[in-house]
């Protein structure tokens, strides 16, 4: 089963398409030499296009695609819903304030740091907004998550009105979320962020399937409720906020890979969490290829996986929420 989610031989053939066609042998060449030094091969223009452009493309779409795909495991097991996903506490709305801020006022600060640091701070608001109520519980949670979203996006609309036009284009396209710039740097402050978020989720995985059967039956058997929810959503938040702060804003991947998943494998999140993993990177590789060759321009990846989500959407509404959840 890890074999057919598996993003590797997704990320394989997505390097041979592009404006500029390779064959496997060309590609397999300059890879290992780049990485072996097997011989001069690496000498020719294809080496540029392979290492420098496709490969961190593939990887950080790989490592992104994972990120919002596990993130919204996670919090579809807390919140018991199979139509939540990573931006439901103000993840995306936060991040694309810090992106405006960058952008149109604050150009010497990155928009990484920027939208990562918003991001987190929209979730920091919405615990706390949550614990005015007393304890932290699901519902609270949510709507809190729901009010700061609705905060951040108002203060994007401010800004995107009062912003020079010429970089509100910029902010637009940042809110569409891309690869088109990625690069080794990227790569490497994704892959850090977003390791260090999902590393501690894996290793606690089964007691999501406490945590999932509500919150009576879990204290019935021990659990801390509220620092096992906690740490879930600090450590998703940590990683979902990573893989905005380098993309911008790429939605539905959290709540259609792990329902797809949910339903092969079913809602044991020992076995589903990796296999979210692996498929929301294999997916989201997939929609990127599709963006950079599907026309002579570079689509945003947002646009593909919008066009992916809302039937999909629909067809979840249709099913109803109960009998998507397995009960």
């Amino acid at each position: 089963m890890v074999l057919l989610f598996s993003p590797f031989l997704v990320a394989w053939v997505s390097i041979f398409f592009g404006a500029y066609a390779m064959t496997p042998v060309t590609v397999l060449k300059v890879i290992l030499n780049h990485f072996v030094s097997i011989d001069h091969y690496g000498d020719i223009p294809e080496r540029a296009i392979i290492v420098d452009v496709r490969l961190p493309r593939v990887i950080l779409a790989g490592v992104v695609g994972a990120a919002l795909s596990g993130s919204g495991t996670v919090l579809q097991g807390i919140f018991r819903n199979p139509l939540v996903d990573p931006f439901i506490l103000g993840i995306s709305a936060g991040a694309a304030f810090g992106c405006a801020l960058s952008v149109g006022f604050l150009s010497a600060l990155p928009v990484q740091i920027m939208a990562f640091a918003f991001a987190s701070l929209a979730v920091l608001l919405a615990y706390v907004t949550a614990r005015t109520q007393g304890e932290v519980s699901r519902l609270p949670l949510i709507l809190s998550g729901v009010i700061v979203s609705a905060f951040f996006t108002a203060l994007v609309s401010i800004v995107k009105f009062v912003v020079d036009p010429y970089k509100l284009q910029s902010i637009v396209y940042w809110l569409m979320g891309s690869f088109s710039l990625a690069d080794w740097k990227m790569v490497r402050i994704a892959a850090s962020g977003i390791a260090i978020g999902l590393t501690p989720v894996v290793i606690m995985r089964w007691r999501l399937n406490l945590i999932s059967m509500g919150d009576e039956e879990a204290k019935a058997l021990g659990v801390n409720i509220q620092r096992d929810r906690l740490v879930f959503v600090s450590c998703t938040t940590l990683a979902a906020a990573t893989a905005v702060s380098v993309c911008g804003i790429i939605g539905w991947v959290g709540l259609m890979v792990p329902h797809l998943v949910r339903t092969l494998v079913g809602p044991d999140h020992r076995i589903l969490l990796p296999l979210s993993l692996t498929a929301g990177a294999s997916f989201m590789i997939a929609a990127d290829t599709v963006a950079r060759t599907l026309s002579s321009i570079d689509i945003p990846v947002g646009i593909i996986t919008a066009l992916t989500g809302a039937p999909f959407f629909i067809y979840l509404v249709k099913k109803g929420v109960r009998e998507a959840w397995g009960k």
